[in-house]
């Protein structure tokens, strides 16, 4: 596979790192309004700085990674979808429900997946696999843990949508792929507890959503902007016939235990380390669906269902009142 990779900044570069340990992805070109990032990049990655246009009407591009900034997600991918590339598209497909549902039923048919990399991941793909083959019996609660070790920088928040939109929604998916069946309603609440500035700029830093299907089972879902030990990734699941919960990662998961206690490495500090693994297989699962001609994993259809939780929530948080999904 020929890909282009759309966006040098700092998710750019995770995934290029991921394109370069993959023996059978080679990154075609690079692609980025700001040319001194996107000539960095391509200096070293082996790769070259190409135009958009280039990209899109150059035959020998396979596919496209979009990493760009959320405002430029719809147009490349219904650009890319129409010039017959395959698609992996950062989430969100765009902050307005709306106009995301549009786009995906204009590029349905294209090989397209979305970046939700914490499918991937190998513990939490091992707990989806054993709740598929029954392990803890019926699924009855779920809990999913998330928080960053610090706040973005306030530039950031301004234009990222939202808690809701920006962080929960991972969380929303994994939600959906855990639970597996139709969610029925959403109740959130949030505060600003962080960082007053968050607050200023009418967002929140601290949030809990409840999640309740149409069988009845419940997912609450915990984010927060501060966690002075690291990044906290954790899920819990409880079924009848037991528990299987995804623990936080560390260098080496090494546990001391000595006459003053018990003593483990702190959490990995942030996703670059604590998912590094889980983009490698992402591209894997895009590289091998688009040859095997399946589905991958996470698909531009779970990118909009996870959008409309995550509006769900944002109903709920301002009206003070569960939503139920057919509103939304």
């Amino acid at each position: 596979m020929k890909l282009a990779l759309i966006g040098a900044g700092r998710i750019g570069r995770v995934h290029a790192l991921s394109i370069a340990a993959h023996p059978e992805v080679t990154l075609a070109a690079v692609v980025d309004a700001y040319l001194e990032g996107a000539e960095a990049l391509a200096r070293d990655f082996d790769s070259r700085v190409r135009g958009i246009d280039e990209v899109f009407e150059d035959s020998e591009i396979d596919a496209v990674l979009i990493a760009s900034s959320t405002a430029t997600h719809i147009d490349y991918l219904e650009r890319a979808a129409a010039a017959g590339k395959a698609i992996l598209c950062e989430k969100p497909i765009a902050l307005d429900l709306a106009a995301s549902r549009e786009s995906a039923a204009r590029v349905a048919g294209s090989h397209c997946a979305m970046a939700f990399n914490r499918r991937h991941d190998p513990q939490f793909s091992a707990l989806k696999d054993q709740l598929v083959q029954g392990r803890i019996g019926k699924l009855e609660t779920l809990a999913i843990t998330s928080r960053d070790p610090e706040p973005p920088p306030l530039a950031y928040v301004k234009g990222s949508g939202g808690l809701f939109r920006d962080m929960m929604i991972h969380d929303f998916d994994m939600a959906r792929w855990l639970l597996d069946e139709p969610i029925e309603s959403v109740h959130a609440c949030g505060s600003c507890l962080v960082d007053p500035a968050i607050g200023d700029v009418g967002d929140v830093d601290t949030a809990v959503a409840i999640l309740k299907t149409t069988s009845g089972r419940i997912c609450t879902i915990s984010n927060s902007r501060r966690a002075v030990y690291g990044y906290d990734q954790r899920i819990e699941a409880f079924g009848s016939e037991g528990m299987l919960q995804a623990q936080n990662e560390s260098d080496t998961r090494l546990k001391f235990v000595g006459r003053q206690g018990q003593l483990e490495e702190a959490p990995r500090w942030f996703f670059l380390e604590r998912y590094a693994e889980a983009f490698r297989r992402e591209l894997d699962d895009f590289y091998q669906s688009w040859r095997e001609g399946r589905a991958p994993r996470a698909g531009i259809a779970d990118g909009v269902e996870a959008l409309r939780l995550a509006e769900a929530a944002n109903i709920s948080f301002r009206e003070g009142r569960t939503v139920r999904l057919e509103e939304v």
